[in-house]
């Protein structure tokens, strides 16, 4: 069973609280990457809540990346994005996981209309393990990473080496590859 406690993580992330697993619970969980994209409001705050949130009702947090300030990717007449990624154990199914990333962002008051708008929070599922998922509802791995240099420039960060399950490429591999122009700068070391 999956219990709400106090955990101790480096640095900043310190002061969340965490999912806590058992042994026999972590041997079971499915490594997750998430990408969290803030430009409306206090951004920084937005990926302080959305990390705290995903870590009290997602899965245990176990990584995450320095945030990074980017151009609006899509619709570039809007503010400029704060980025990170997240690494996550969780027990939850793929699809019980993404229903709970959603709920997240209506919880932080995102309110979905135009496709690429400014907005609170976005959370997207990057990977869920080696999964790879095509259905109506969901799609592991999310099918622009390749394409995105402010997903791949934190990934690279954490997780160089991971191979997409795709592409059978490395995150560095795909980064070098990607045609994205748009500039990923550190803002705040993780």
């Amino acid at each position: 069973m999956i219990a709400n406690r106090k955990s101790s993580c480096p640095s900043k992330l310190n002061n969340l609280s965490f999912y806590s697993m058992s042994k026999k619970e972590l041997k079971h969980s499915n490594r997750a990457y998430l990408l969290l994209g803030s430009n409306l409001g206090n951004s920084l705050l937005q990926l302080e809540k959305a990390t705290r949130l995903i870590s009290n009702e997602a899965g245990m947090l176990k990584r995450a990346s320095s945030i990074y300030s980017t151009a609006a990717w899509g619709n570039n007449h809007q503010p400029d994005f704060l980025n990170q990624v997240l690494v996550i154990d969780t027990l939850l199914t793929a699809e019980k996981l993404m229903q709970t990333l959603l709920a997240i962002e209506t919880k932080m008051g995102r309110i979905r209309t135009i496709k690429n708008e400014a907005r609170t929070i976005d959370i997207d599922l990057l990977f869920y393990g080696k999964t790879v998922i095509s259905s109506p509802s969901l799609t592991v791995p999310h099918p622009l990473i390749q394409e995105r240099r402010f997903v791949l420039v934190p990934m690279n960060a954490l997780s160089s080496g991971f191979i997409h399950p795709v592409f059978h490429k490395t995150i560095h591999q795909l980064l070098k590859e990607c045609k994205d122009t748009l500039a990923v700068k550190k803002i705040q070391p993780s």
